[in-house]
């Protein structure tokens, strides 16, 4: 679909706590994060997020950075009841009836996004160029043995090296800063091995189809899909073999039952969603609608895009999008599997995955409501 950026594999890493006693510590190195080119050793100094993101006073303490380790971390986080109610829930009836617009990242956060984006590679270079020994995020999000774990921009091909990155366990962290704090150093000793390579840098995304049987109508298009790609600390299961697995199994099942369909229905599982809709927005770019907002022939031949990308719950109904005139046909589409629990047709609209590169080319697309699970607390990114 166009050019990615850089490759990283990563071929050896080991992190543990050397004084003042020694004891394993749990953290992952962020994708694309710089080598320590072999064992490093060094004490560690800690900031807030807030002091993380202000370039003015890293600028003004760059001496204390200097051959440690910087660890970031905020104050004690109140869990308050959250060790005590199941992290797993299910859509109430009342709540599939009153769903608002739901955005795993909204808008005014990815307004943020750049401003964010320059800070941090500003940072990176400003603790490369002092010999810092590596940042690591000890986000109170990475608590109860959950460690969320990915990148920003840094696959970016005008990215620069930055220094060794990790992400570890809130609890580690918190105890890191108790010790520094109470007057004991801390040392850790970290190794990242990696490969980061630009052998090949475009991005590829996997598409396959039924062709249509009917002469006048085979040149239209029912398309469905979900997205290959993952965070390498994770296993992608549920952030999105789940989702492809689905629509896999659906095509499947149209072939193996020998179905004709009149129209062509095209699955795509899409490459570099985690990175922005890479793969879904060029593929749409390159197909229906320019740069330049033009519409291309093939854009009025597409029917609908259907997306499935919410972990591994249960479909429950389907977002509508604020679209009132497909709302009766999900609602008579539905019909046959409400015994299954799936009824709900919400207007309310639905973000940050690959029905919206389709939107935004004026072809309607969906996604489908899925019972949360664990998605966002436990699976995802972890």
């Amino acid at each position: 679909w166009g050019d990615f950026g850089k490759q990283w594999d990563l071929q050896e890493f080991s992190i543990i706590m050397k004084a003042p006693y020694t004891q394993p510590v749990i953290a992952y190195p962020n994708p694309w994060s710089a080598n320590t080119n072999g064992l490093q050793q060094g004490q560690v100094t800690v900031i807030t997020p807030a002091q993380a993101n202000d370039t003015t006073y890293i600028a003004a303490h760059v001496n204390d950075f200097k051959g440690k380790f910087v660890l970031i971390t905020g104050g004690p986080f109140q869990t308050k009841d959250a060790n005590f109610t199941a992290l797993a829930k299910r859509l109430t009836d009342n709540e599939l009836a009153n769903l608002k617009d739901d955005y795993m990242v909204t808008r005014e956060q990815i307004g943020q996004y750049a401003n964010y984006v320059k800070i941090d590679n500003r940072v990176d270079v400003l603790m490369k160029s002092v010999g810092a020994l590596g940042l690591i995020g000890g986000s109170a999000r990475n608590n109860n043995g959950t460690v969320f774990v990915q990148g920003l921009s840094e696959h970016k091909l005008n990215a620069p090296e930055a220094i060794p990155q990790l992400s570890m366990a809130y609890e580690d962290a918190q105890k890191i800063k108790r010790l520094i704090q109470s007057g004991h150093p801390v040392e850790l000793a970290v190794n990242i091995k990696a490969h980061t390579y630009t052998d090949d840098i475009k991005g590829y995304n996997i598409v396959a189809e039924i062709p249509g049987t009917d002469p006048k109508l085979k040149s239209q298009l029912v398309m469905l899909g979900g997205h290959l790609d993952s965070w390498p600390a994770a296993t992608g299961a549920t952030d999105n073999a789940a989702g492809c697995i689905v629509m896999m199994e659906a095509v499947r099942l149209l072939d193996s039952l020998g179905l004709q369909p009149k129209r062509t229905i095209r699955i795509a599982l899409w490459d570099g969603e985690e990175q922005g809709l890479y793969g879904s927005y060029n593929y749409v770019k390159n197909h229906f609608m320019g740069t330049d907002f033009k519409l291309k022939p093939e854009q009025s031949k597409v029917s609908a895009y259907y997306n499935l990308d919410n972990g591994t719950g249960k479909i429950r109904g389907i977002y509508a999008q604020s679209n009132t005139a497909v709302k009766p046909i999900f609602e008579k589409w539905l019909e046959p599997f409400h015994d299954l629990g799936a009824k709900t047709v919400s207007l309310s609209n639905t973000g940050s995955t690959d029905h919206l590169s389709f939107d935004w080319a004026g072809i309607p697309g969906f996604q489908f409501v899925q019972d949360p699970i664990d998605y966002e607390t436990k699976t995802h990114h972890s």
